[in-house]
């Protein structure tokens, strides 16, 4: 849907208005660099362009949909579709599929794609992929060709997740060439390949002429920047199209009303993530106080303009089936200051310099402080310290972070060695059981008992904010995988 909102923080706008007010005037008929092509700001720029070994999002937002391409890829509604598979059969038993690949499809080098390239893909994921999402690809238990443009493959059990990972990043087809070029001159199927990675900066493409499907109009770029306010002034003086992810709604009541606002759904949940094997947060009336002391409505409010939604604390987007709307953890600060029953828990939050992240622990710090807790901030950079610090090195108390992989909720809480160290067997076989049968049921009980242990709370679910300049369309703001599609933008005249 298209949105508008009144910006409430007048010193945001007075920010952005001293910034832009020297700045000419947003060219709506050319490109953003003058040339045919069409150029995205975001935030969080990937550490590396290799998905394969690390975690995170930023990775396979740039590569998917632009590099890699799936056999399938997932609507807005939530449902695979075909796509390099034209069509698919599946056994009674839900164990076998049959995908039948689309023919004329083609490497950026020139190579066919065909059904040696599926079963290597699907291989390679879950034999020697180290991302902790690898794990999508543990349902598989035989890869057989059957002809040039068939490959089945053979589960060792049903399963009601595996065929819709194949839309995700997960599910990239690649071929064997691919993968000694994956963190410098990646080779996929898509409608552009590299044309510069500039960490911290940039992701450059170029557009294939030789692209099986439609013609690709324009080159495109994903720019990286540090604040929401650069941003947000790069489009207004041209030099970007689009602002992807826009994390300062405040900012919105000073824009031009040229500029487009479209707010979109996503799978993100700002996490607040409690260590459960240091301490304080071991114990779990310790992480239960933090989940009561904080006021997520206010947060909302605060961070992201009230435009977020609350999960009533549940690691789980409204759009996922297994969605309840229950609230686990109200604000109660008398019901924190109970559980805490006098103690004053020391905790350092580790906090990515990220601005939504930076914004909410502001007033986490705060909420935390009223009830008792002894809190201090210290500020990482994200993604390569980040990532190294807790995601890796699990060594923090707490921190936040948006999870904005889709149907993650067995990565992050079905793996006693993810960096929540959350350990419940009966977690674990609830999301087993899921797998393999009655998925709606059994998630909705395993999020009930993971809220009961208060592993972690979600804060909000993350709106998109988008921001389109004049003359721009083809943008669709719902995140509902990690591929950011730069090649169903348009550009055109001014309306």
């Amino acid at each position: 849907m298209t949105s508008r909102r009144t910006a409430g923080v007048v010193a945001a706008a007075v920010a952005l208005s001293a910034i832009t007010a020297c700045s000419p005037a947003l060219d709506a008929t050319g490109g953003a660099d003058g040339r045919d092509s069409v150029v995205v700001a975001a935030s969080a720029a990937p550490a590396g362009l290799d998905f394969t070994t690390v975690g995170g999002a930023a990775a396979p937002q740039a590569m998917m949909g632009n590099i890699y391409e799936t056999l399938v890829r997932i609507d807005d509604s939530g449902q695979p579709q075909p796509f390099l598979a034209t069509s698919w059969d599946v056994s009674e038993d839900g164990t076998v599929y049959t995908f039948h690949l689309r023919e004329g499809v083609t490497f950026s080098n020139g190579k066919p794609f065909n059904a040696e390239d599926a079963k290597f893909s699907i291989e390679y994921v879950r034999d020697s992929w180290t991302n902790a999402l690898k794990a999508q690809m543990d349902p598989v238990r035989d890869v057989a060709v059957l002809d040039e443009h068939t490959v089945q493959v053979t589960l060792a059990g049903p399963s009601t997740s595996w065929l819709w990972s194949m839309g995700t990043f997960t599910g990239a087809m690649m071929t064997p060439e691919s993968i000694d070029r994956l963190a410098t001159d990646p080779l996929g199927t898509g409608p552009y390949t590299l044309r510069a990675f500039r960490p911290g900066d940039a992701v450059e493409f170029a557009s294939r002429g030789d692209y099986w499907g439609a013609p690709v109009e324009h080159d495109a770029a994903i720019r990286y920047f540090a604040d929401s306010v650069s941003a947000v002034n790069a489009l207004r003086v041209g030099d970007v199209d689009v602002v992807w992810f826009m994390q300062a709604p405040e900012l919105i009541g000073a824009l031009p009303d040229a500029i487009e606002v479209l707010v979109g759904t996503t799978n993100g949940e700002l996490v607040f993530s409690m260590n459960n094997n240091a301490a304080p947060f071991d114990d779990p009336d310790v992480r239960k106080a933090a989940a009561y002391a904080i006021d997520r409505a206010a947060l909302s409010e605060v961070v992201f303009n009230g435009l977020a939604t609350d999960t009533g604390g549940a690691p789980v987007p409204p759009t996922d089936p297994w969605f309840t709307g229950r609230d686990y953890y109200p604000f109660d600060p008398e019901r924190a200051r109970e559980l805490l029953d006098g103690r004053r828990p020391s905790v350092t939050i580790t906090v990515p310099n990220l601005p939504y992240a930076q914004t909410a622990s502001e007033l986490i710090f705060s909420q935390l402080r009223d009830v008792g807790f002894d809190v201090r901030l210290d500020t990482v950079e994200f993604p390569a310290v980040w990532l190294n610090q807790v995601l890796t090195g699990h060594d923090y108390q707490a921190s936040l972070v948006a999870h904005i992989e889709p149907r993650d909720i067995p990565m992050i809480f079905g793996d006693p060695d993810y960096y929540l160290g959350y350990d419940s067997p009966r977690t674990r076989a609830l999301l087993d059981a899921a797998e393999v049968g009655n998925q709606e049921e059994n998630m909705a009980a395993a999020i009930d008992q993971i809220m009961a242990d208060a592993a972690a709370l979600t804060l909000v679910n993350v709106p998109n904010l988008v921001l389109t300049a004049p003359g721009v369309g083809g943008v669709n703001p719902n995140m509902v995988t990690d591929a950011l599609r730069l090649a169903d933008v348009t550009k055109g005249a001014t309306p």
